[in-house]
């Protein structure tokens, strides 16, 4: 199978990695996220479900990958280590009562000798169960909180994985012009789904697009005045205002894309309105987005627009994006919002999402970028105005 980057690059993932290990004291690092373990090792098969880790040893510039045993052949073809790197627990490891995977897997790490061993605190896929059973199998060593050393390293994207997000990009345009060309009054939510679903995974004859790691959202009628409903079979109603949120993923790459349109006769005035305060506020975030600003900066250009309309949001305005496994595409490292201090990197990419869930109905736009040292490159290129259908 062909890699999605080039060995190289992906010893020098390994080498951010151990120097951020180093700054913390670690020698042995133990790595749950499915993103992380895709990032170090090219690993990115639907193996997560039970416990596996990409394991980063201080003194060893290729990682290791430990899961079951049924998925270690995928491992070995997908990994850019030599097959000798893939290590797997015994099938009897799994969903016993009385023994758990992570028994195996702490006497496999206790072979190292480490004293110091970091692991991801908030993953989804790290259970308390699993961390228990880590630390009964390692007595002698110190468990090291490291939550977000391995998505920090990420933040910062090469020219490679930019092709990936452009790819990605170009998928979620596609997707959203299905979404514009299915959704009217009387055709069922779940239809459109369906449509968007096949445009998300074969949109061209270039390129096909991954499993996105969130589902398509379709916000319809009081339903958009929350931010993450699922669609039902519920059809589309003449005068609904729906909002859609999507993403593209290529090589799991991630580039999202939100939009809104209005069904039937004339947009209500409201939804008029709203639209113009966030398609301004969307420009003010966007002309002072570059390397070297914050979150902080950010979310001010867009409360300083905000606040002219007398409009008010709660929650923040986008945050770095990039490799994408369920439940979630954020990195969980840069937010736009009030009170974020910490200067973004040049080749930072963000998702900038300005979602207005009102009392019984709302309106989304966002867009992808990353960002330069002289401003931005928007990724994703799709009409932001209110679509009236």
């Amino acid at each position: 199978m062909t890699l999605p980057f080039g060995k190289n690059e992906f010893k020098s993932r390994t080498a951010k990695v151990r120097r951020r290990m180093g700054k913390q004291g670690v020698d042995l690092l133990l790595v749950s996220d499915p993103a992380n373990i895709y990032w170090l090792t090219g690993a990115g098969d639907w193996s997560f479900y039970v416990p596996q880790f990409a394991i980063v040893t201080a003194d060893d510039e290729e990682p290791m990958w430990i899961g079951r045993a049924m998925d270690a052949p995928g491992a070995r073809l997908t990994v850019w280590m030599g097959p000798e790197r893939v290590h797997a627990y015994p099938e009897s490891y799994i969903q016993r009562t009385g023994v758990h995977a992570s028994d195996y897997i702490g006497e496999f790490i206790a072979r190292f000798g480490a004293k110091r061993v970091g692991y991801e605190s908030d993953g989804y896929y790290f259970s308390p169960k699993s961390f228990v059973h880590l630390q009964r199998a390692l007595p002698d060593a110190t468990l090291v909180d490291c939550d977000l050393l391995v998505n920090w390293a990420r933040a910062v994207k090469s020219e490679a994985e930019l092709g990936y997000m452009r790819q990605a990009a170009a998928i979620v345009e596609t997707a959203m012009r299905v979404a514009y060309d299915m959704i009217a009054p009387g055709v069922r939510q779940c239809d459109a789904v369906a449509e968007i679903y096949k445009a998300q995974i074969a949109p061209n004859g270039e390129f096909g697009g991954d499993i996105t790691s969130l589902c398509p959202i379709i916000l319809a009628g009081e339903m958009a005045s929350t931010a993450h409903p699922m669609w039902t079979d519920e059809p589309f109603k003449n005068d609904q205002t729906v909002a859609i949120e999507l993403g593209g993923s290529r090589r799991r790459y991630t580039s999202a894309l939100a939009r809104s349109l209005q069904l039937g006769g004339k947009p209500p005035q409201k939804l008029l309105d709203t639209a113009k305060a966030v398609e301004e506020g969307l420009e003010a975030v966007l002309a002072v987005a570059k390397a070297g600003v914050t979150g902080g900066e950010m979310h001010a250009a867009w409360q300083t627009v905000l606040s002219r309309y007398g409009l008010k949001k709660e929650s923040r305005i986008g945050y770095a994006m990039g490799i994408g496994f369920p439940p979630d595409w954020g990195e969980h490292t840069v937010s736009l919002r009030a009170g974020e201090t910490v200067a973004i990197e040049p080749d930072t990419t963000l998702h900038i999402i300005l979602g207005m869930w009102m009392e019984d109905w709302g309106m989304e736009m966002s867009e992808t970028v990353r960002l330069t040292p002289t401003g931005i490159e928007c990724l994703t290129n799709f009409p932001r105005a209110l679509h009236v259908k």
